[in-house]
């Protein structure tokens, strides 16, 4: 594994074969496609921190979708990959989206686990709201963590995986409050990709008790993108790959050998 810096921005470049680039949510890191991995043994891939998250949190600045979009271009060029499929996790999702419509020559497939096109306007003053706590400090991210502890994950998840509870809990405790903050704010303003403008193979994952992106929406989501693939996975939350790391491998697996066929 070799590890990339480029202006404050931290990604892990993995493996050879086929480009495979994850792009994480809010809160998450590389490490949230670590369960992943044993799916893309075969695979060149590319685990970005996002700017303002885990090791990049020391980005300087406003950040916004469109920042996340540029950085991830930017890293596929200076890492010399051209045509890659691309992974995203929740907020990640919008940002793969965009990717795909503006630069659809780098983006060979999209594979998105808790996937949404934008938040509705409740969940935007709700971001707008957690951002204003986060810069509370320490203290305040401590109470944001318990509170999407209950929320974000599956109530099985909650009662028989303590590892999966452990990792989205360290997860979100890793981050910066200010750059989580600022985080917050991105997902805030995200708008929508022109979705139906999508021309790659599409695999669209979500768990039956996902909030962030209940099943109804993402079939409605499906149903603006050709040939958009859906499964919906039992008893899972928002943090798919850590929550059911076996099903979404599974599905991965899958689907990569479907569009290489």
């Amino acid at each position: 594994m070799s590890l990339h810096l480029i202006e404050r921005m931290v990604a892990e470049d993995e493996g050879e074969g086929d480009a495979v680039v994850c792009i994480h949510g809010l809160g998450g890191s590389a490490n949230t496609f670590g369960p992943l991995m044993p799916a893309l043994q075969r695979h060149r891939v590319l685990r970005p921190d996002l700017p303002g998250s885990a090791r990049s949190q020391r980005a300087e600045g406003a950040l916004t979708i469109q920042r996340y979009v540029d950085a991830v271009q930017a890293f596929c060029g200076r890492a010399g990959i051209v045509r890659a499929h691309v992974l995203g996790h929740s907020m990640g999702t919008i940002v793969a989206q965009h990717l795909a419509v503006q630069n659809p020559k780098l983006v060979r497939s999209l594979a998105l686990f808790g996937p949404l096109m934008a938040p509705p306007e409740p969940a935007r003053n709700a971001m707008r709201a957690r951002a204003t706590k986060a810069r509370g400090g320490v203290a305040t991210m401590h109470e944001i963590v318990d509170q999407l502890t209950q929320v974000a994950v599956s109530s099985e998840t909650r009662q028989q995986h303590p590892l999966a509870v452990a990792f989205v809990r360290e997860s979100l405790m890793r981050q910066e409050p200010e750059a989580y903050a600022r985080s917050c704010e991105a997902l805030a303003g995200a708008e929508p990709a022109a979705v139906d403008r999508i021309a790659c193979p599409v695999l669209l994952v979500t768990g039956d008790e996902d909030g962030v992106a209940p099943p109804q929406n993402v079939r409605a989501m499906a149903e603006k993108i050709a040939g958009a693939r859906v499964l919906v996975l039992p008893r899972c939350g928002h943090w798919t790959p850590v929550e059911k790391p076996e099903d979404c491998q599974r599905a991965l697996r899958e689907f990569l050998a479907s569009v290489r066929s």
